[in-house]
């Protein structure tokens, strides 16, 4: 026996089209009356209803949290000169860090490294070490 006189043991059976008349009879194997036997009747998104309810139910949490990008003072002591302004923007204009879903983030500077210039900071949450040591160095803070 080869593979081209090989024949296939069960058929398959013909899928039922229904609603075009034919053998189906009058309702078209929808059944008799009731609701799955009505024209365009259809049961109610459940998944819907699940999802309305969720924010009712105990213990959701819908999460606020914004992102927040972080930069250490070594990386200002290597990008920036002294006196120069350092906000959000500018850190975004100058690829230094990145815009999150389109929008400029919270920066958050923390105190790892030294420094050594002064410079004016607007806009951006400091941390204590941090806050001390650009204090130290000359530099001014403006939330």
């Amino acid at each position: 026996m080869q593979v081209h006189q090989l024949k296939k043991n069960s058929t398959f059976k013909a899928k039922k089209r229904v609603g075009r008349g034919g053998k189906k009879g009058t309702y078209c194997g929808a059944g008799g009356k009731g609701q799955k036997g009505r024209s365009g009747a259809r049961f109610k998104p459940i998944v819907r209803e699940w999802l309305k309810k969720y924010p009712k139910l105990r213990g959701y949490n819908f999460n606020t949290q914004t992102e927040v990008s972080v930069i250490n003072l070594s990386e200002l002591e290597t990008f920036f000169q002294a006196k120069e302004v350092i906000s959000p923007a500018i850190l975004v204009e100058k690829r230094i860090i990145r815009r999150v879903d389109g929008k400029i983030p919270t920066v958050k500077v923390l105190g790892r490294g030294d420094v050594t210039k002064s410079f004016v900071i607007e806009g951006c949450v400091v941390s204590a070490k941090a806050k001390e040591k650009l204090e130290k160095a000359g530099s001014t803070i403006k939330e």
